[in-house]
């Protein structure tokens, strides 16, 4: 039986294009992409101003939030089945999600505009640690039911993805406390906002 690949080169040789993959596939942004073939304004002139699910749901509806939904989750999910095949390790898989993460908030093609990687970050998540994934989305589907308020939803679950890690996926909390520190970073003007009581409704 041959050994996985990554066991006869150095590590960073396939991880350094990896990581590099990561980020070019998180910066394809959905929304901009389902917007302009729906025939829709850009969510970032609008709403919030966030290429995400949440503002175009409020902006468009329901069809093209799920569409969104199901691009920026599904982007990254090809490059870290792949830095898996390859037998790369915990912390190495996390590297490549966490620069799909990267290239999805900051990219470069979009001056450095992009979102707020709720959705990206559970797409990593549902290959790397999928228990993690559909705990976090259960909790995010009951608090946005409730509250009616994205942000609410998105930061509770986020906070709530290293706890979950501890118990479904112990080998991955380290990366999920990466993930979830840059999806709170992301919402900082969120938590400004919620502090004012001014964050939009879904």
């Amino acid at each position: 039986m041959e050994a996985p690949l990554i066991l006869s080169l150095p590590l960073w040789a396939p991880m350094l294009p990896l990581v590099a993959l990561g980020y070019l596939s998180g910066s394809w942004l959905g929304a901009l992409t389902v917007c302009r073939l729906a025939g829709v304004g850009d969510p970032r002139l609008d709403g919030s101003f966030n290429p995400g699910f949440s503002n175009v749901l409020r902006l468009h509806g329901r069809r093209l939030a799920l569409a969104t939904l199901l691009v920026d989750a599904a982007k990254g999910m090809p490059v870290l089945l792949l830095a898996i095949l390859l037998g790369m390790p915990p912390w190495a898989q996390g590297l490549v999600g966490l620069a799909v993460l990267l290239g999805h908030s900051y990219p470069l093609w979009h001056r450095f505009r992009g979102g707020k990687a709720v959705a990206s970050a559970f797409g990593v998540m549902l290959v790397l640690t999928p228990g993690v994934a559909l705990v976090c989305a259960l909790l995010w589907a009951l608090l946005a039911w409730r509250v009616r308020t994205a942000a609410v939803a998105s930061l509770a679950s986020a906070a709530a993805a290293p706890l979950a890690s501890l118990w479904l996926a112990p080998d991955h909390v380290i990366v999920v406390i990466a993930f979830t520190l840059l999806v709170l970073v992301r919402h900082v003007l969120n938590i400004q906002r919620l502090g004012r009581g001014d964050e939009p409704g879904l």
